[in-house]
């Protein structure tokens, strides 16, 4: 069995003492960055029940819409990180910025399914770069104080994430024809975006000597130094349920809030899920000075939380019950992504710490993805209330399993 030892003042093993002492506002701006990306990510959240009944397509079809985002991220993520950590932050993020401000105007101006596939397809592209290269850079930013920095990155990413969806369903809620407005907001977030990646000193990592890098040239699927296997292993055994229950409220969240309980208001939606990534962004701060051990728990237990929450609420028909489920499945993701990202910090080496971020969520996505999409086939079969409690109960189980994994085998952090 293996131990662990972090703790606030633990020294890494990466090239501290050659680490530049950045300012503050040099975190906070990259920070910004993995924000900006992902107010995109979730902004159709709100807006899926209007496609859908614009463009007439079933619930299967809208995970599906929903999965090709993650199918455009784990493509990326399997050379983005890899290619930041071999020749620098900015080559990569800035093509994935743009990748973010073309699929802004295919959201614009979609009037195909083909178009939203599309546009969420480049979206997954972006974030691919932003949760690898982006929330890297933050890191890097950050100095010696590797915890902080994680932390920062970590709430930056579910801060937007929750973001927004509010700010699409505010203007759903208000506005005729809310969706130019919504995503021209978007384009103006995003330029200021790529403005920092290149005002930021965003340059290649060194190696442990204080050399060049000499990587091979050819590129390989992401991975991490063996002594950190255990550590990716942790992270993303309670971090996949975590972020698989936040994209199940995300795809299907809307569907069940207007079809099953009822409630058709797009401010109620994207307040949902703004509310839902907002107790993510929290809870990390609140608990960052626990053990790991300790917040990888909380972590499994709020996912179980949320997955009872969810199974009660759609056979009661209780709407208040799925803002509760969204609530512990925010804590989930949140609680997860912070002890995974934690973990990478500070043991992963600084030449690999983007492709331990890629590593740990290629782990989280594909669940993510594969769980959502059966179960929007799965109801379109027996129908919406029977599939979204299997689901329910199978990711339950997942984080069951996942919780019993760590309190065996993480005995000390």
């Amino acid at each position: 069995m293996h131990k662990l030892n972090v703790s606030p003042t633990s020294k890494v093993r990466s090239s501290d003492s050659n680490s530049p002492s950045p300012r503050n506002w040099q975190m906070w701006a990259a920070a910004w960055m993995v924000t900006a990306v992902f107010i995109l990510s979730n902004s159709p959240t709100p807006l899926y029940v209007h496609w859908q009944e614009q463009l007439s397509f079933s619930s299967g079809t809208l995970t599906v819409i929903f999965a090709v985002y993650i199918i455009g991220l784990l493509v990326t993520l399997l050379v983005a990180g890899q290619l930041s950590d071999r020749y620098g932050r900015r080559p990569v993020l800035i093509p994935g910025l743009l990748a973010a401000i073309v699929a802004c105007v295919l959201f614009a101006t979609a009037s195909s399914i083909f178009a939203l596939g599309i546009a969420r397809f480049l979206t997954g592209i972006a974030v691919g770069v932003i949760v690898s290269a982006g929330m890297a850079s933050v890191v890097d930013m950050g100095g010696a104080d590797r915890r902080r920095a994680s932390l920062v990155a970590s709430a930056a990413m579910v801060f937007g994430a929750g973001l927004g969806p509010l700010l699409a369903g505010t203007m759903a809620q208000f506005f005729n024809n809310p969706i130019v407005p919504i995503f021209a907001i978007e384009l103006v977030i995003l330029a200021s975006a790529i403005a920092v990646a290149g005002m930021l000193p965003l340059r290649k990592m060194p190696n442990h000597d204080g050399g060049s890098m000499h990587l091979p040239e050819k590129l390989h699927l992401p991975k991490v130094p063996a002594s950190n296997r255990r550590h990716l292993a942790w992270g993303i055994a309670v971090f996949a349920p975590g972020i698989t229950a936040t994209s199940f409220v995300l795809s299907l969240g809307p569907s069940l809030l207007a079809k099953l309980l009822d409630v058709h208001s797009p401010l109620i939606a994207g307040g949902m899920a703004c509310a839902m990534f907002l107790t993510a962004t929290g809870v990390q701060f609140i608990v960052s000075r626990l053990r790991l051990r300790s917040i990888f728990l909380l972590s499994a237990v709020s996912t179980i939380l949320a997955m009872l929450s969810l199974g009660v609420a759609i056979n009661t028909s209780m709407p208040v019950l799925l803002v509760i489920a969204s609530l512990f499945a925010g804590a989930g993701q949140g609680l997860g992504q912070l002890g995974g990202l934690t973990l990478i910090g500070t043991h992963v080496p600084d030449n690999h710490r983007a492709e331990a971020n890629a590593v740990l969520n290629i782990g989280g996505y594909i669940p993510a993805g594969l769980l959502p999409v059966g179960t929007g086939y799965l109801i379109d079969i027996v129908g919406l209330g029977f599939g979204a409690t299997v689901f329910a109960a199978a990711l339950a189980c997942a984080a069951a399993m996942a919780g019993v994994f760590v309190l065996r085998t993480l005995h000390r952090d």
